[in-house]
């Protein structure tokens, strides 16, 4: 039987746990003895991206289908999404003996478009964002009498994530703090009512996308409000408006809500590859990006929920970049030479005398801003770290090169 009340309780939390041990394990929690360092004490990490189907999704949408009846069953489900609810869905839906259509707006990275195939749903690529996928799913639900399974705003839903929050409790009981990346709310608010319903004395910090944050906005107008969203690489928690039971439990059990940049965003994703061996995806790395840019929320142990590891391996080679970037470990500028033979070779000479690595140059002649005598050389290197990078560009400084930025 399917709850229909918007406020979950812990009990229905320990339901779910039920209805998904047979199917899905517990995530594994690893230390982090960089985050540790950072804030002073012991810090966690949840690594739902390594659940079945690489994110905490399949938790919800199994149990949401598993509640369905035998005759809702045979009308098949429809879902929206960009990737992570999208191949939850399909895979509880396979389990269940459910036909399954997903709607994936048309730019959705194409291995999240052939895992979700690959778990037996028919996709369908329809508009230009989760919005867009959102209203072609209702449609299609309206036509055909499929059930639509929303990927947060449901009490199933929410009770089958908050199944993270049991296990997070049991795998660390002197947990202090709780750091959740926040899209919809369905994930946090799960959590929240696992952990404070059996009344843990723990801090809950939700973590949203600087460039897509609705839940600052509905907590000051004082319900769900959508938001103009702007441009993230953490498409995972991209959503312009909360649900409503998410919203009603985080304005109540939230202890605070903080943003990160995208600059944050790919230096998390970066350390936790790099220094933790976790791959995850942008959204995924939230968590970890709130304790690099607000490591003052965090009162130890912590532990951070890294929620899906579902990453386009063309985004990947992008974020490692401007990871590298934001590192001070990765280095581009103009500078501007007298095109005449030689001077490339001595520029390039100069860098590799400074011990940083070229990784691309670009060599332009021909430009309106540049004397008939002129090339500018793009050079794109690979440095130690900040103060390497000072030590290149104040040593080419003072050789006599005028470089140039952005």
């Amino acid at each position: 039987m399917t709850m229909t009340s918007s406020q979950i309780r812990r009990e229905d939390v320990v339901a779910a746990r039920q209805v998904l041990a047979p199917v899905l394990s517990p995530s594994p929690m690893v230390t982090s003895r960089v985050l540790s360092e950072r804030i002073g004490g012991e810090v966690w990490l949840k690594c739902e991206h390594l659940q079945r189907t690489g994110s905490f999704k399949v938790r919800g949408a199994y149990l949401r289908i598993s509640r369905l009846s035998e005759e809702e069953r045979a009308r098949g489900v429809v879902a929206a999404s960009a990737g992570n609810h999208a191949q939850g869905v399909a895979f509880a839906a396979a389990r269940l003996g459910a036909r399954a259509t997903v709607i994936m707006p048309t730019g959705a990275p194409l291995p999240k478009v052939e895992a979700t195939r690959g778990y037996g749903a028919e996709v369908i690529l329809r508009g230009e964002s989760v919005e867009d996928a959102l209203a072609a799913a209702l449609d299609h639900a309206s036509e055909h009498g499929s059930v639509f399974i929303h990927p947060f705003d449901h009490p199933d839903v929410v009770a089958g994530q908050g199944t993270v929050g049991l296990e997070i409790t049991e795998q660390c009981p002197q947990v202090r703090t709780i750091v959740v990346p926040v899209g919809g709310g369905g994930l946090a608010s799960g959590i929240a009512v696992a952990v404070k319903g059996a009344g843990h004395a723990v801090r809950l910090v939700g973590v949203q996308a600087e460039a897509v944050a609705a839940f600052p906005a509905s907590f000051a107008a004082g319900h769900p409000v959508r938001i103009e969203p702007g441009v993230t690489m953490a498409d995972g928690i991209a959503v312009a408006q909360p649900g409503q039971i998410g919203y009603a439990i985080l304005r109540d059990l939230a202890d605070q809500l903080v943003t990160v940049s995208e600059e944050t965003l790919s230096q998390a994703l970066l350390l936790c590859l790099e220094r933790s061996k976790q791959l995850v995806e942008p959204a995924g790395a939230a968590g970890v990006g709130a304790l690099l840019e607000h490591p003052e929320v965090a009162e130890p142990p912590v532990v951070v929920v890294l929620s899906g590891g579902n990453i386009d391996p063309l985004l990947l080679a992008k974020m490692l970049r401007h990871g590298l970037a934001a590192a001070g470990r990765y280095l581009a500028f103009r500078c501007r030479l007298t095109d005449r033979p030689g001077a490339l070779a001595g520029l390039l000479t100069e860098v590799a005398t400074l011990g940083a690595n070229v990784l691309d140059v670009v060599h332009e002649r021909v430009a309106p801003r540049l004397g008939v005598d002129e090339v500018e050389i793009l050079l794109q290197v690979e440095t130690r770290g900040p103060a390497h990078c000072d030590v290149v560009i104040g040593k080419l400084r003072q050789a006599g090169y005028t470089l140039l930025f952005g």
